[in-house]
């Protein structure tokens, strides 16, 4: 398994990485967001480890350029996530008294243990040091982004957030490469030109992606505010962004001007998944915290478990796959193979390629579940 560059990512709070605690933290928290979070990590889980070859539904495969699928709505909906946490975050920093410059330390600080924690990961599954940008090093660059406007009004978090997308979508119509100016297709675009001019070298590709990626993130936290100071108008202010991000998104790309692309991180691929993680998140608001769905919360308590340790959740069945499950040879099948190809092959062979590949990509996610559960039992949150 190995992990997407940001500048072709294939796969919330995806919490900044830290230590081992236990407990969760006393405070309010939002049932619908855990469980959000929560059914984003299986999603990751499963799109990352489907073996269904060519029976592989098109929904668990990325899409074409200029299309979008579920498996490309995964990565997104974790940012988003991200930004959805934040008016919560920042309300217990303010409950603390933490402001200034040690609230800045606080945000660095985080922001640079879950880059590292991403740069740990990409080093192992690639067998050597890598420090450039990968899947957890872009989430901590654009929530840094996000975090330092948290304390900002929901209107201007959503101004600054369409600002970035407005100056994204001007950089990809109007700077010059070997395609043409204006040209945004998927071999031919200002994206791929200014990574292999400039910033390859420098061991970033794909750090342009932290423009657009912080806006959702801002996106997310202005949704979510209303939600958090439990405002009246909560609902119909996240079903109603919800719809609006997500039309305006789809009908850019109707129009022609920019595609939807999960490689680029076009603004209208931006604002279209957006509009559907809020929708998600608002769904599960009804359920989990409306108060009005007779045990509710207990409902989405499967969603929650993975949702509140969702690094774990990402990192651990990395190593494990990298160390143990790719690593050690067992003779399984009559001959030397690694504990993974040897399961797979033991499926297909028992119950056909189709059936074979479900019960084996469901049990690897099952098998995650089960030990986010343990933890949880345990009070085991990987988290700073």
């Amino acid at each position: 398994m190995t992990i997407p560059r940001p500048d072709a990512l294939s796969p919330a709070r995806l919490p900044a990485s830290g230590a081992l605690s236990t407990g969760v933290p006393a405070g309010a928290r939002l049932s619908a967001l855990d469980a959000w979070r929560g059914l984003t990590v299986l999603l990751m889980l499963l799109v990352n480890n489907v073996a269904l070859g060519n029976f592989t539904p098109a929904q668990l495969r990325h899409a074409p350029f200029g299309g979008v699928t579920l498996t490309d709505l995964v990565f997104p909906w974790f940012l988003l996530c991200a930004g959805a946490a934040l008016p919560f975050s920042q309300a217990a920093l303010q409950r603390s008294g933490v402001r200034g410059w040690p609230r800045l330390r606080r945000l660095l600080t985080r922001a640079a243990l879950l880059y590292l924690a991403g740069a740990f990961l990409t080093s192992v599954t690639q067998h050597a040091l890598t420090l450039g940008l990968g899947v957890l090093q872009l989430i901590a660059l654009a929530s840094l982004g996000g975090a330092l406007m948290a304390p900002w009004r929901g209107r201007w978090q959503l101004l600054a957030a369409l600002g970035l997308l407005a100056g994204y979508a001007v950089f990809l119509r109007v700077t010059p490469h070997a395609g043409g100016i204006g040209v945004v297709s998927e071999t031919a675009n200002p994206v791929q030109h200014v990574n292999n001019t400039l910033l390859s070298a420098w061991g970033l590709r794909g750090l342009l992606s932290v423009v657009p990626t912080t806006a959702l993130v801002l996106l997310g936290s202005a949704a979510a505010r209303p939600l958090q100071q439990k405002s009246p108008r909560a609902p119909a202010l996240i079903f109603g962004l919800g719809l609006a991000l997500g039309a305006l998104g789809y009908g850019w790309a109707a129009s022609g001007h920019l595609p939807l692309s999960k490689a680029l991180w076009t603004p209208p691929y931006i604002l279209y998944s957006a509009g559907l993680g809020l929708l998600g998140i608002g769904l599960c608001w009804l359920v989990a915290d409306w108060g009005r769905v007779p045990g509710g919360a207990r409902l989405l308590s499967p969603l929650t478990i993975p949702g509140r340790n969702a690094l774990a959740g990402y990192a651990l069945p990395i190593l494990v796959k990298v160390w143990v499950l790719l690593d050690w040879q067992v003779t399984w099948t009559g001959q030397p193979r690694s504990i993974l190809a040897s399961l797979l092959e033991l499926s297909r062979g028992a119950l056909g390629p189709l059936a074979g590949g479900w019960v084996y990509t469901l049990g690897y996610v099952l098998a995650v579940w089960l030990g986010l559960a343990w933890m949880a039992r345990r009070g085991l949150i990987w988290k700073l």
